[in-house]
């Protein structure tokens, strides 16, 4: 199958994406280091225009399968929410997931209220973030006007569920308590899990 001139598989989706122009760099990596690792692992093109920030991913060949395409994007997709490389190529693993809040669906754009309900999720000193993300297993980074949270589907909606209690002005107490009852049953759920798996 031949390509065109600009590189495109006649017939084969070809997706876009926009980030942050300040994430460009992060998702090239020094020397394209990160860009080149995620075309590797995924058998993809990506092409990524640093003056406005657009991106194309695409097959690298025929055989590339549509669910690379995907999984690149939400690569691409953490790296722009501000997650590091590290925690964005944990998505490559089909059992991994990312879920994005937009603050301002909840408290408008005003930006004190964003200022302070980004102090409601992140806490003093870090601690609400820091105990979420312990509970539930998640990473999760707040930037700019959103928060994305990075894990497995069920500790991903867990950790979404809490940060959306605290956005609606829950006590900090009352989400811990929520988490730690929540993140028990999930965990006795995950080992009965592997339980029926090894008999």
């Amino acid at each position: 199958m031949s390509r065109d001139e600009g590189g495109f598989i006649p017939g084969v989706t070809r997706l876009y994406e926009k980030i942050p122009v300040e994430r460009v760099g992060v998702l090239i990596g020094e020397g394209g280091r990160v860009k080149e690792e995620l075309m590797r692992l995924t058998q993809t093109l990506i092409t990524v225009d640093s003056t406005t920030g657009s991106v194309i991913i695409e097959p690298a060949s025929s055989s590339t399968p549509l669910a690379n395409l995907l999984k690149a994007r939400d690569v691409v997709r953490a790296i722009a929410s501000g997650f590091n490389p590290e925690k964005a190529f944990k998505l490559l693993d089909e059992d991994y997931v990312i879920m994005t809040i937009d603050l301002k669906l909840y408290v408008g754009d005003r930006p004190n209220h964003l200022a302070r309900i980004k102090g409601r999720i992140i806490g003093e000193e870090g601690k609400a973030r820091r105990v979420v993300e312990e509970l539930t297993g998640s990473d999760i980074v707040i930037y700019e006007d959103s928060v994305a949270i990075i894990g497995d589907y069920e500790s991903a909606n867990l950790a979404k569920e809490a940060i959306e209690m605290l956005i609606r002005g829950r006590k900090h107490s009352t989400v811990y308590k929520f988490l730690e009852r929540e993140s028990y049953v999930l965990k006795r759920k995950h080992l009965r899990e592997l339980w029926r798996k090894s008999i």
